[in-house]
């Protein structure tokens, strides 16, 4: 089948990633494995569009239908890699998290020394998404370091640093506390280089040894335990998705903000007495039942709610 056959629809490898098979390169790779078919064709090049008038079928079975999109908060600990498998036979994300989890991949990346925030998602494309440098996700990264440092060092790291050849792009940096020897600074990125803060603090001089990230794009740490994990719920999805993505049908739809009308200005008076007076007389002209004037012959209208008195004889 060439491309031309299938001239609309989306990309085979992103409609196996939304399917929640693979990653978009994993897919390339099965392609190139030939391990997908698409009307009962093996596919050789991830060079083509279908539609849901394709039969895509993934190892023998039929693509499975596209998956509700879910996104879980993980606080990975220290000492845990961010991979499917090691050749060591090192501890993953996937042996601390739960058995009845579904296929999840890794948004992002720690390094096996690191903790904190790991976004975890069943959707391939938004893994992408939120990736990508120039959707400017931001990472802020709370770090203890051994070493005195001074805010003009961190200052000038908002222009960008260049770190044995490698380009980073600008960071936000400033101190927090410092107690004794050590310093817990606060870093906020967007492009998340492999090992990147490690790298710019020994090019400050400065060594790392505790590294948490609070905060990726929308989505925070809060008080998650280490080896917590906690689902996002669709309505905080739907609103943190400006990442590129068509909202689905499946997405729970956000509330409607409800503006309270304005209100009518209110006639300046000028003062209660006269106010009062006026509306009376008001009445009184009108005919209306019980809008006759309470106000009495020879009585002043502030003393017209008390009882004549009789004169003496």
């Amino acid at each position: 089948m060439t491309e031309e056959q299938s001239s609309k629809g989306e990309r085979i490898a992103k409609v196996m990633a939304r399917a929640g098979l693979c990653s978009r390169r994993e897919a390339e790779r099965w392609i190139e494995e030939g391990r997908v078919q698409v009307n009962g064709e093996t596919l050789l090049s991830p060079a083509l569009a279908v539609s849901d008038d394709h039969s895509v079928v993934v190892d023998g079975k039929p693509l499975p239908a596209r998956d509700l999109v879910r996104v879980w908060r993980f606080h990975k600990p220290v000492g845990v890699l961010t991979t499917a498998r090691d050749p060591e036979g090192r501890e993953t994300i996937y042996d601390v998290l739960p058995r009845d989890m579904p296929r999840v991949m890794p948004v992002g990346r720690l390094d096996i020394n690191s903790e904190g925030l790991l976004l975890l998602t069943n959707d391939g494309e938004l893994k992408r998404q939120l990736e990508l440098p120039q959707n400017g996700q931001k990472r802020r990264y709370r770090v203890r370091v051994h070493g005195r440092v001074s805010e003009a060092a961190l200052a000038s790291l908002k222009k960008g640093v260049t770190v044995e050849g490698v380009r980073y792009g600008p960071i936000e940096a400033f101190i927090q506390k410092q107690t004794g020897a050590n310093s817990w600074l606060i870093f906020t990125l967007t492009e998340g280089k492999n090992r990147e803060i490690r790298n710019v603090c020994g090019h400050l001089g400065l060594q790392v040894n505790r590294l948490i990230r609070q905060v990726y794009g929308d989505f925070s740490l809060g008080a998650i335990p280490k080896g917590g994990l906690v689902e996002v719920t669709q309505q905080q999805l739907f609103a943190a998705a400006g990442v590129g993505l068509k909202p689905k049908e499946s997405w729970a739809k956000p509330k409607r903000k409800f503006i309270k009308p304005k209100q009518k200005p209110r006639p300046r008076v000028r003062d209660a007495d006269a106010a009062n007076s006026d509306s009376r007389d008001s009445r009184a002209k009108t005919g209306k039942p019980g809008a006759t004037s309470n106000v009495k012959k020879g009585h002043s209208s502030a003393n017209s709610w008390r009882k004549t008195s009789r004169p003496k004889t």
